[in-house]
């Protein structure tokens, strides 16, 4: 329910805000995930369908109205919008993703719900605990990467980026003087990384449960005040609920019923017991599910250099806000029979933010330069060689540059081999 309602709000923001047309439908150029490159967004019209699906999904979820049929829903088009463009990557979107393809497969509508109003045969009271595991252990593994991702040298030993990031904060009253404070940053640097490695497991004792929750909602308000990552902090919250008792439960849903003045009537217990089959199956699913999530953030073991720097390995790993890279990215094409060179003007193919993801992220200055080819190829200039001179700053760093730029990037591809072209960072 807590999820239906928080996705229905993320949703109306979207729409309310005018993010619908200035991720999806103002943009001149997407930016595609390696193995996605055919989505593509649909027209104007089509593009705000999807998000009046979402919120119409979204709301049935809460509701427990046709649930199967809305959490398929959701997922597909909310991963659907996700892959369109990787300039709009965060960590809570793929987390939305997750545990929505996650519900799809669980009882949830077994109890209070519309589709028991409708349907009294689908009544249940209890479920196995293995449909509650599966949240629980994908919370867990969001917590405990994200921990594992801020034993890094910038983070503990320099508090970086949020010694860049609090003196912004300066300003706040009460508090703000002591965000320029040195010992502050290492204070959250500290906090914040052992609060992630810790914080799952506490969760998991049942004693432990009430102290920890306290801790779940001081962190993310916490973060929530101090930086803008919109509605991920009140997802936790709320999702993180499923390591209380059945009881806190209840009383949620005793409270609901006399909110809207409906008796509590006496319950017979009645237990939901898939088929041998359906438990196989998802089992099956649900294992190789969690293999996926534990390997994929150590792929970048694959790659050598710094990590934060080339970015290969770096998404899908829970790296939460874990640096603050800035750059500029200068294009140039160059004509091959003639050697003449012209710079692009940037602003005139991408938005302000896909420009800024642009011009420090390795990946998509490749999708960027194979654009630029199409681009002046059909302007009539005969195999233009794409050039790039892009300058990046990490955690504070002096800016350098971060490829080659004697590399022609229209002729490298994006694919998941390491990017020899990348210039290493001392």
């Amino acid at each position: 329910m807590a999820f239906g309602i928080l996705m229905l709000a993320s949703v109306l923001r979207f729409l309310v805000k005018g993010w619908v047309y200035d991720m999806y439908i103002r943009p001149k150029v997407f930016f595609p995930y390696y193995g996605f490159e055919w989505i593509r967004p649909l027209d104007p019209t089509s593009m705000y369908v999807v998000f009046g699906i979402l919120a119409l999904s979204s709301m049935m979820i809460a509701l427990g109205l046709f649930y199967r049929i809305s959490t398929i829903l959701f997922f597909t088009l909310f991963t659907y919008v996700e892959l369109i463009d990787k300039t709009n990557y965060l960590n809570h979107y793929y987390f939305i993703s997750i545990a929505a393809f996650i519900l799809i497969f669980l009882p949830a509508h077994r109890y209070f719900s519309l589709d028991v109003w409708r349907n009294k045969n689908l009544a249940a009271t209890h479920t196995p605990n293995y449909f509650i595991l599966s949240i629980k252990f994908q919370v867990f593994i969001v917590y405990f990467f994200a921990g594992l991702a801020k034993i890094n040298s910038d983070w503990l030993l320099h508090a970086q980026p949020l010694r860049i990031w609090l003196p912004a904060h300066s300003e706040m009253p009460m508090i703000g003087s002591f965000l320029n404070k040195e010992w502050v940053a290492y204070f959250f640097s500290w906090f914040g990384c052992i609060y992630d490695l810790t914080i799952p497991f506490l969760l998991f004792i049942p004693r432990f449960v009430k102290p920890a929750y306290v801790l779940v909602i001081v962190f993310h308000l916490a973060t929530s005040l101090f930086f803008n990552i919109g509605m991920f902090p009140y997802i936790m919250i709320a999702l993180t609920t499923i390591f209380f008792t059945e009881h806190f439960h209840r009383r949620i849903i005793n409270w609901l019923r006399n909110l809207f003045k409906k008796a509590h009537t006496e319950e017979t217990p009645m237990t939901y017991a898939p088929k041998q089959n359906t438990l196989k199956v998802l089992t099956v699913l649900f294992v190789i599910h969690f293999t996926i999530q534990v390997l994929v953030p150590f792929r970048y073991l694959l790659y050598d250099g710094n990590l934060y720097w080339t970015e290969q390995g770096y998404r899908f790993s829970w790296r939460v806000m874990l640096m603050e890279k800035a750059g500029t990215a200068f294009f140039y094409v160059r004509e091959k029979s003639t050697g003449k060179e012209m710079e692009v003007s940037n602003c005139d193919y991408l938005t302000p933010m896909q420009e800024k993801m642009m011009a420090t992220q390795p990946d998509m200055m490749i999708n960027y330069a194979h654009f630029l080819k199409e681009e002046f190829q059909n302007r009539g200039i005969q195999d233009p060689e794409i050039l790039v001179e892009s300058y990046v700053t990490l955690n504070g760093k002096a800016s350098r540059l971060i490829v080659d730029k004697s590399v022609d990037l229209s002729k490298e591809k994006d694919n998941l081999k390491p990017k020899k072209w990348i210039i290493p960072i001392e």
